[in-house]
């Protein structure tokens, strides 16, 4: 004879957030992530040791303006400058946002909630965005402060230092669209981190070599286009587009029009949130 049994479960009646907070929630659990927090100290060594050496450039040049009253590197060349930092910190973070999910393929769970796969990108986008953001923002932020503080004899470059932030917010959101897509393609870390070093290394390395040779031909006006194979260049050439700034390019290398140079990048990054959507689509469906 079967009997019932009182359990005491009693339907949910509190307050219902939604689906923003789902997407505010999870975007947070990803950027804290990113920065090895509430994760074992181990995780955390590599990120804040890449955020420390991107201080070291500022607090370099804070040191010259005040003892030699004179500017270190230019706001708008940081982030060419300090690329391969920023490109290792990416490498390094960007499997840790996508990477668990796949592999232990809780994605369906995420998504049997009201989180759709668009919200779920975009809580993962936005999450590596912030962090890419900080990691340029926060020393550009600290020579700008040293700026202020130190009586320069010449004016205070807050045009060229706004203009710099908004090119970081830029390259933020281009270099973690591109960076995500990559290493979303393999739940092992490893690959992924391989994954996206390999590509900026080859993006880095063949953008001289194109140039050179294109230039040793006579072909000057098509040897710019070359610039824009790198992502730190391209988002540089839009930078002295819109804020008159000098190119950072190797050896004052000339780039294409600024607005062919906009359309670009704003093309590349509908195209990497393109295909992590997909791929998300795909790994839901399993």
């Amino acid at each position: 004879m079967s009997e019932i049994y009182d359990i005491g479960y009693r339907h949910y009646e509190g307050p219902r957030l939604g689906r923003g907070y789902s997407t505010r929630a999870l975007a947070v659990h990803s950027l804290r992530g990113v920065f090895g927090l509430g994760r074992t100290a181990r995780s955390k060594i590599m990120p804040f040791s890449l955020f420390v050496i991107m201080l070291l450039p500022a607090i370099v040049s804070v040191a010259l303006m005040a003892m030699a009253n004179q500017r270190g590197i230019p706001y708008s060349a940081f982030a060419v400058v300090m690329q391969a930092v920023v490109a290792i910190f990416l490498a390094a973070q960007a499997p840790t946002v996508v990477a668990p999910d796949l592999r232990h393929r809780v994605l369906p769970l995420y998504l049997s909630r009201p989180v759709s796969v668009t919200e779920y990108v975009t809580a993962k986008v936005a999450a590596m965005t912030v962090a890419m953001f900080l990691l340029i923002a926060v020393p550009l932020t600290l020579v700008f402060v040293g700026e202020l503080l130190v009586d320069l004899k010449q004016p205070v470059a807050t045009k060229e230092y706004l203009g710099a932030m908004a090119m970081a917010l830029l390259l933020s959101v281009l270099m973690s669209s591109f960076g995500l897509a990559l290493a979303s393609f393999t739940p092992r870390r490893g690959l992924g981190v391989a994954s996206v070093i390999t590509v900026y290394l080859l993006s880095f390395a063949s953008v001289p070599i194109i140039y050179g040779a294109m230039e040793a031909t006579g072909n000057e006006s098509a040897a710019s286009w070359a610039w824009l194979m790198n992502p730190f260049w391209l988002v540089d050439s839009v930078q002295s587009w819109l804020f008159d700034t000098p190119s950072h390019a190797i050896e004052g290398g000339d780039y294409p029009s600024g607005p062919a140079s906009a359309l670009i990048t704003a093309a590349l990054i509908v195209l990497a949130i393109g295909a992590l959507a997909l791929r998300y689509r795909k790994a839901a469906a399993r």
